[in-house]
């Protein structure tokens, strides 16, 4: 990790929760972190506290966990012991991932007090989806921190073209840096076809359409044999929805809660698709992980992933019951030689374009990781 005359850089990682309950957004902080390591870089996580942070704790490895204590509603997240943590931790960077919550008025702050590299990723949340919900508070959080936090920010990051725009329109900022996450490593390319099976990994959330899914498939002439299985995790409240809705799909469809590690790869490699029928996203690290498992992906526009499309990774629908209904009925029954080209297909994204390594040198350049060529530092608005 370095020695006395050259220690590692610490680079901090900032965001609202370091559980499931952040998301997609907990699994990209916890591969950054992975990949900082592998820098040769120390990575330290900042977050607000809540009911899983101590069982998620471990995905982060070895790297120190810090975990501040909210005070008043939830949502703003407001926690007076963040700031304190960051400035004591010493650290040479500062990544924010996520906004509209009180981890980027604390972020700002420590970006004015120490003068060194801040750096915001906002995960899709500048997303025309996102912004239109919850109108006042997102107005507040602009007026109270968010506003001050962009101009703070010695580099903005996008996941995707797309999502650059999205910060440009809103930041007034267009000088994103666009790099991608990264994928896990890629399993062997598969040989054989697949049952009819369709996967959905993420959270249980409004945004990700959900009820459409369970629409379309009662709605699909579909194989006999054909399953969808759907994993991840919500409020109580977004979770009742849904099973309500699988209730009825009858036995083909099942809900079977928050999946982790072999569990999650097993589902993954028995899928033929995966499945993601968003409204709003970032870039979809289901997507990524089941492309790294050679499944293909059924995708719609709000997943701002068209290599997939234009490589022959995945299938394209809309929003609505009846797009789905079309893709579905596409995906599981097509011939399978077509299958094991989109497998391939998939896998070679998953080697190259979303490669860890691929990805881990474009961050290691704007950390100023030894790997990189050019320090976090001389990177400028």
């Amino acid at each position: 990790m370095g020695n006395p005359v050259n220690p590692p850089r610490r680079i901090g990682l900032l965001t609202a929760w370091a559980s499931r309950a952040n998301g997609g957004v907990f699994e990209a902080v916890a591969a950054q972190a992975d990949m900082i390591r592998a820098q040769g870089g120390e990575p330290l996580i900042f977050a607000l506290d809540e009911p899983h942070a101590e069982v998620d704790r471990a995905r982060f490895g070895d790297a120190p966990v810090s975990l501040s204590r909210v005070i008043g509603p939830a949502q703003m997240g407001f926690a007076p012991g963040l700031l304190p943590a960051l400035l004591a931790a010493n650290l040479d960077c500062l990544h924010l991932h996520g906004i509209w919550m009180y981890p980027s008025r604390a972020g700002m702050l420590w970006a004015r007090a120490t003068d060194r590299p801040y750096i915001i990723s906002p995960h899709g949340m500048m997303d025309p989806w996102i912004t239109a919900r919850g109108r006042w508070k997102k107005a507040a959080a602009r007026i109270g921190y968010e506003r001050a936090s962009w101009r703070a920010a010695t580099a903005l990051h996008a996941l995707t073209p797309a999502e650059a725009a999205d910060m440009a329109r809103e930041t007034g900022r267009a000088d994103a840096v666009v790099i991608p996450n990264a994928g896990p490593a890629p399993s062997p390319i598969p040989t054989e076809p697949r049952a009819p099976h369709v996967a959905y990994i993420g959270r249980i959330h409004p945004k990700k359409n959900l009820g459409a899914l369970v629409q379309a498939w009662r709605q699909a002439k579909l194989p006999p044999d054909a399953r969808l299985t759907i994993a991840g995790w919500g409020a109580e409240a977004d979770v009742a929805l849904l099973q309500a809705a699988v209730a009825e799909a009858g036995p083909t469809a099942q809900f079977i809660g928050p999946i982790y590690g072999q569990a999650k790869q097993a589902l993954l490699a028995g899928a033929r698709f995966t499945i993601l029928p968003s409204l709003s996203e970032g870039l979809p690290m289901a997507v990524l992980e089941g492309w790294a498992a050679g499944t293909p992906a059924i995708i719609t526009p709000a997943c701002h992933l068209p290599e997939g499309l234009s490589a022959g990774a995945a299938l394209p629908c809309g929003p609505d019951a009846a797009s789905i209904a079309a893709a579905l009925e596409t995906a599981l029954t097509m011939p399978q030689t077509e299958w094991l080209q989109m497998a391939g297909a998939a896998h070679g994204l998953a080697s190259t374009r979303f490669a860890a390594a691929t990805v881990a040198a474009r961050w290691a350049e704007l950390y100023g990781l030894p790997a990189g060529r050019q320090s976090c530092d001389q990177t400028t608005p």
